[in-house]
Parts: C-alpha cells; sequence; structure tokens
C-alpha cells in the first residue's frame, strides 16, 4: 500500500525535492505501515517557494475578480470528479473511515473553492458622497499568506485557507502537518490545471522548523494556522513580532448541554457525533456534555445502547463507521486519558480501553468510550483529549450550566438541545463560543464563519466574515473644488 509522492514540494507549478531537510514518514494509522516519505523544507526551499509565490502574485492579483472566481469553480469541479481517489488518499494518510472522507473532506474544498469564487465577483466598492467631494473604497489583496494545516481534516483545511486567499487576490505558501502531508499536494495539482498562474498555490512540507521560518519570512504578510493553543501562542508571538496579520484556529473543549425537555434521541445523536465522529479528532467536538439530571438515565441508557453498535473496522470499507487515531502518540495520549479519567473517579459507563480490529493488530484502534459523574475540576473535563471519549456532567438549572459551560479557557464551539426556542436562543448568547449549533452539532457549512473565542482563537474562517482576514480596504477621498489651505 504506497503513496509516494513525485516529490515532497509543490513549488511553482511543479514537484520539487528537498536535498537536506530531515526526512520523515507517512503512515497508514490502520497498520502502521509508512505509505510515503517526504523531507521538511529548510531555507531554500521556503526561499524559493516564498519567492514563487511573490511572482504568482503579481499576475494573480492583477487578475479580473470574475477570472479569479473562475479559476476557483473550475478547481472545485475537478475535485468532485476525482472524490474517490482523493478521498481514499486522505483516509490511507489519516486512517479516518472512508464512509466519512467521502462526504466531508475532497467535498468540503470543493464548496469552498466553489462558495468564494462565486462570492468575490459581487463584492464591490463603496462610494461615500460628502457634498461635492466624495471618497471610494479600494479591497485589495494582502500578498503572500501562510497557511499552516492540521492533521485531521488535511485537504479540507488547505481549500478553507486557499479559498479565501486566493479568492481575494493573494498568493499562499501552505505547509500540511506532517503526519499528513500527501493530499495538499494534489489540491496544488488540481489548481494548475484548473487555471491557476504557476506560484500562486504552493505546498512545502515539513516540521517546527519549517513553519518559524515560514512565518518569520519577510515576505510574508499574513499567516493562518489550525493548530493546538500551544502552537498558536508560539506563531502568534512570531507573526506578532513582524506585525503580520494572523488567524488562529485552535484548540476546544466544548460545551453541549442538554435541557430536561430535549428531544431524546435527537440529542443522543448530537452527542455522538459531538464525540465520535472522525474517531473524536475534531477541535470544534462537544466533549462536556451536559446533561439535565431528571433525563440522566434515560440518556445514558440510550447513548450507550446506540454507541455498541458503532462499526469499527477497516477504514477502506465503507461499511466502517470508525477508524483508528492518527498516530501512536495521539494513541497513547488517549489511552492515557480513559485511565486517567478512571482514576480520578469518574464512572467508566462504556469502552475505556484499546480495541481489537482483525486483520488490524498494528494500527492505533480505541473504543469509543463514555464517562459519567464526571467533575468539573477533572483532567477529561478540562483538557482537550482529541480522541472518542465523552465526558457527561449533570446540572440543575439554566444558570449553573451556563455558569459551569462557560468556565473554560477555550471558546470554539458550543451546542444545545431543547424543544423550548426562546430558551435556545437566550442560553445561546450567553455562551462564550464562536461557533454554536441549535438541536445539532457539529455541521460547519461554508456559507458561516466558524472560529473560536478566548484561547480558541482569533479570526473567522468560511463564510463572508473570511474576506475580511485575506483582504484590507483603502479608503480614496477624491477633491473635486479648490482647496482650502490657511497657509
Amino acid at each position: 500500500m504506497r503513496a509516494q509522492p513525485e516529490a515532497s514540494h509543490y513549488i511553482h507549478g511543479a514537484y520539487a525535492n528537498e536535498a537536506e531537510g530531515p526526512e520523515f514518514n507517512s503512515v497508514y494509522p490502520a497498520t502502521g505501515e509508512v505509505i510515503a516519505r517526504v523531507r521538511s523544507a529548510r531555507g531554500d526551499t521556503v526561499n524559493a517557494a516564498v519567492a514563487s509565490a511573490r511572482e504568482g502574485f503579481q499576475e494573480w492579483s492583477a487578475t479580473p475578480a470574475v477570472e479569479r472566481g473562475r479559476v476557483l469553480r473550475r478547481a472545485a469541479e475537478i475535485l468532485r470528479d476525482r472524490n474517490r481517489e482523493l478521498s481514499e488518499l486522505e483516509t490511507l494518510d489519516t486512517g479516518k473511515a472512508l464512509q466519512e472522507t467521502l462526504v466531508s473532506d475532497p467535498a468540503s474544498a470543493a464548496e469552498c473553492l466553489e462558495y468564494f469564487g462565486s462570492l468575490i465577483p459581487t463584492l464591490t466598492s463603496e462610494h461615500i458622497d460628502l457634498g461635492g467631494p466624495f471618497a471610494y473604497t479600494r479591497r485589495e489583496p494582502l500578498g503572500v499568506c501562510v497557511g499552516i494545516g492540521a492533521w485531521n481534516y488535511p485537504i479540507q483545511i488547505a481549500g478553507w485557507k486557499a479559498a479565501p486567499a486566493l479568492a481575494c487576490g493573494n498568493a499562499m505558501v501552505f505547509k500540511p502537518s506532517e503526519v499528513t502531508p500527501l493530499s495538499t499536494l494534489k489540491l496544488a495539482e488540481i489548481l494548475i490545471e484548473a487555471g491557476l498562474p504557476k506560484g500562486v498555490f504552493n505546498v512545502v512540507q515539513g516540521d517546527g522548523e519549517t513553519g518559524r521560518l515560514l512565518v518569520s519570512h519577510p515576505e510574508v504578510a499574513k499567516v493562518s494556522l489550525t493548530g493546538s493553543v500551544p502552537t498558536g501562542e508560539k506563531v502568534a508571538a512570531l507573526a506578532g513580532a513582524g506585525l503580520k496579520q494572523t488567524t488562529l484556529e485552535l484548540g476546544g473543549k466544548s460545551p453541549l448541554i442538554v435541557f430536561e425537555d430535549a428531544d431524546l434521541d435527537e440529542a443522543v445523536s448530537g452527542a455522538m457525533l459531538a464525540n465520535f465522529y472522525s474517531t473524536g479528532q475534531i477541535c470544534s467536538n462537544g466533549t462536556r456534555v451536559f446533561v439535565h439530571r431528571s433525563i440522566r438515565p434515560q440518556f445514558i441508557e440510550k447513548l450507550v445502547e446506540r454507541t455498541r453498535k458503532i462499526v469499527i473496522g477497516d477504514p477502506m470499507d465503507e461499511a466502517s463507521q470508525m477508524g483508528p487515531l492518527v498516530s501512536k502518540a495521539q494513541y497513547d495520549k488517549v489511552l492515557n486519558y480513559m485511565r486517567l479519567g478512571q482514576a480520578e473517579g469518574a464512572e467508566l459507563v462504556y469502552g475505556g480501553e484499546a480495541a481489537v480490529v482483525e486483520g488490524f493488530a498494528d494500527g492505533w484502534w480505541v473504543q469509543p468510550t463514555i464517562f459519567a459523574d464526571v467533575a468539573d475540576h477533572m483532567h477529561i473535563a478540562r483538557e482537550e483529549i482529541f480522541g472518542p471519549v465523552m465526558c457527561v456532567l449533570d446540572f440543575d438549572s439554566e444558570d449553573e450550566v451556563i455558569a459551569r459551560a462557560n468556565a473554560t479557557q477555550f471558546g470554539l464551539a458550543a451546542g444545545l438541545f431543547t424543544r423550548d426556542i426562546a430558551r435556545a436562543h437566550r442560553v445561546v448568547a450567553q455562551l462564550h463560543a464562536g461557533t454554536c449549533w441549535i438541536n445539532t452539532y457539529n455541521l460547519t457549512p461554508v456559507e458561516m464563519p466558524f472560529g473560536g473565542m478566548k484561547k480558541s482563537g482569533i479570526g473567522r474562517e468560511n463564510g463572508k466574515a473570511a474576506i475580511e482576514h485575506y483582504s484590507q480596504v483603502k479608503g480614496i477621498y477624491v477633491e473635486t473644488g479648490k482647496i482650502d489651505c490657511p497657509y
């Protein structure tokens, strides 16, 4: 099972190798098999990628918005035409079930390219009447942008960053996570095939040092990162030293509140989607599930009954619903939290161990896990686990649960289930989270802005809000009369 790319990087419309950077492996998480080897970019490669992007920017920023949109929409069509092969590649690289990647990964990148490709020609400037004199605005690109991706949704995140950046006329150098380096190279190929000028979207592989070189590069105007809070703090500090614009989409420990009047079956569905989809490796997951004390027994009963039926198995089999964790490091981390939850006194209701999958003895499999009687102070209730571990907490009143839901350094997402629509809007207005759901969870249509508050990030991705993070407004005053000068 091999997925070796032609070369490690994609610069100026062609594959390029790195002679000096350290080599690292892409591993299929279901088996532990090495499927590709690539090298981290170092100084010369990073400089070449940025120089190429600067050259591409000169041509692309002068291209009419209608034509830019046309290129992005063509790329979206190609992504959809090749959805299966790209989804299979994403499954090999991440271990996520093909059942998921077929609908959530290349498809999401395509939707983003299509949306911004259609939106950008409609964004016109403003005329300001000043009673004779007047002013007008121009929306202009920033220049060379750096995108740094995460390993849970590689091609989706690349699409989420590239689409608004390119739509606004910028160029982008994108660094995928070293854990999942493969699919973004295919996105770069497809963009060139769709008519994007060379250099406008380059891909360089690499580790933290590669990221440092990109973020600190003097020719880079903007940095967009998806990653952990510690990584975000480092990137923000480095970008801030150069006064570069920054967008950060970071971690979370999001609350999901189930009120006593909720549709119980729907609430269980929402909780499962908020914890077990993508083997729990989603930053916005609602991993603190607050259930009203009066319905807790029924909720737990239904939850366990349905969790037992989750099909864990071969990720390439479309019948499988849950694959392995992405890496050995993540596997060890999640198992440690499972042990820690038990040691701290939470009730292990289901799971809590490594999973055994026939034919995949060397993969990084864990059981979907449910803890009840979780207290707010426990590590599993405070820290981001990034695995299929659900914490169920009891509550009695609306004011109480709002206060407890907000008692965290994170603020990425939140959700609630209730039949009382007035309560729904009242509560969601008080939750300290940038992305919220009412009577559902983890749906992120490209039309809706996505991002966090507090330590969960700065800025927004998707929706019209993303345009503000990849462009700048120039104000121009036009005098139509004589200047009144006192000198």
